[in-house]
Parts: structure tokens; C-alpha cells; sequence
């Protein structure tokens, strides 16, 4: 059984997302923001030193309980356990996998959009982000800063845009752990960062993972989640 440390409306809900799609049983561990701060609890402390979510326990793993933290390793520890489901498969590089009806470059470059994007959400769409946010905090200088960060993610915004209108999952044809990634930045930038209509490969994306049964599946189980 995995316990999934889950964080109300915060990354861990696309763990709980992963879950349900690959069918893997687990138990949630529920959290709530402070009210004050909207800063996890400090008892996530005793789960991991960062305090921070998500965090799971593979309860089942060989040579006793193990403790994963971080989304993306979280997601390709899970992935692993699922046999490969719902990621690229090393043997993609350099082969040609025949059910798919795919040429090895296209393999190649499935495979590694898949990878690119495990890395990219967190590693180059969320920090400005997450500044804006930050920004947003602070009495009046905060507001003009933020129209100093907008630009920034807009350029991340249009990227993504002629990507998904291009093919329609990140990595290529089939939905796999990438989307799952790429689903928290993209539904906080709906949210607060000019994502809009005006992007609408983008936004169809968005509605298409929304009404997929896992996902629904997954709200169900994590409780408040503001982004869906």
C-alpha cells in the first residue's frame, strides 16, 4: 500500500491523479494549510525534514517501509512500480515500437519529450510562477512587481501553447506521466498567472484531463483542491 502525504490544493494532488490512472492501491494522509500562512503543518516534518508535500511511503517496499519526496520522483518511482505504464520506456530510444506503428525518431523523440517535460515543470514553468504568487503577497510594490513576472510566463504560456497545438499530449500521441506533471503549473497559471481562451490548445488540454475518471477519481480522494 502507498500512504500518500497529501497537502490540501497543492502538488500531491497530481500523485493522488498517477494513482488512480495506473490503478495502484493507496491510502491518503490528509493535511491542512494554516489559515494564517497557508504553509503546510508542521507534523509533515515528521515524515520528511522539508516539511513539505508531497511526500509517500511504499509500506509494501522490499527491506521495509521507503519514504519518496519530491512530485517527480515521486511520479517515476511510481511509474517504475506500475511496470512502465504511463512512461517511455528506455527501449523507445533507438527502436521502433511496431504496436504503435511509430519510426524509431519518432520514438526517439516521444521519449524524450517525455523526459523533457518531467523536468521542465517544475525545474522552469513553476518558478515564476511561484514568484507571482510570492508577489502578490507583498503591500503595493507587489502588484507593480508582478507585472514585471507577467512577460516572463508568457513566453513559458505561448511555448506551451504551440506545443500541445502541435500533437494532443505532451509527450506525443498517448497521455502518459508528462501530463500528469505538466497539470499543477498549467492549472495555477489558469488561475492566477493569464492563462485564457486565448491560448486554446492549452485550455482544451486542460478540460480534456479534467474529465478523465482518474482525475475525478483522484478529487474525490484529496479533498479541497482549488486549480480543477
Amino acid at each position: 500500500m502507498i500512504a500518500v502525504h497529501h497537502l490540501e490544493n497543492s502538488r500531491s494532488q497530481r500523485i493522488l491523479w498517477l494513482l488512480e490512472e495506473l490503478g495502484l492501491p493507496y491510502r491518503v494522509v490528509h493535511y491542512a494549510r494554516d489559515k494564517a500562512t497557508m504553509l503546510a503543518p508542521p507534523e509533515l516534518r515528521a515524515v520528511h525534514p522539508l516539511g513539505k508535500s508531497p511526500v509517500i511511503v511504499d509500506e509494501d517496499a522490499g527491506g521495509g517501509p521507503l519514504t519518496i519526496a519530491e512530485t517527480g520522483a515521486i511520479i517515476e518511482y511510481l511509474v517504475g512500480k506500475a511496470d512502465g505504464r504511463l512512461g517511455v520506456p528506455e527501449a523507445q530510444i533507438g527502436a521502433v515500437p511496431e504496436a504503435q506503428g511509430a519510426s524509431a525518431p519518432e520514438a526517439r523523440e516521444a521519449a524524450l519529450r517525455y523526459r523533457y517535460y518531467l523536468h521542465y515543470a517544475e525545474g522552469s514553468l513553476m518558478p515564476p510562477l511561484l514568484i507571482k504568487l510570492v508577489l502578490g503577497m507583498i503591500p503595493v510594490v507587489g502588484g507593480f512587481a508582478q507585472k514585471k513576472v507577467q512577460p516572463m510566463i508568457d513566453v513559458h504560456l505561448d511555448f506551451v501553447e504551440s506545443e500541445l497545438a502541435s500533437r494532443p499530449w505532451f509527450a506525443g500521441d498517448a497521455f502518459t506521466a508528462a501530463d500528469v506533471m505538466m497539470s499543477f503549473p498549467l492549472e495555477a497559471a489558469r488561475d492566477r498567472a493569464g492563462l485564457d481562451a486565448s491560448r486554446p490548445a492549452t485550455t482544451a488540454w486542460l478540460a480534456k484531463i479534467h474529465a478523465r475518471p482518474a482525475y475525478q477519481a483522484a478529487l474525490a480522494a484529496g479533498g479541497p483542491y482549488r486549480y480543477a
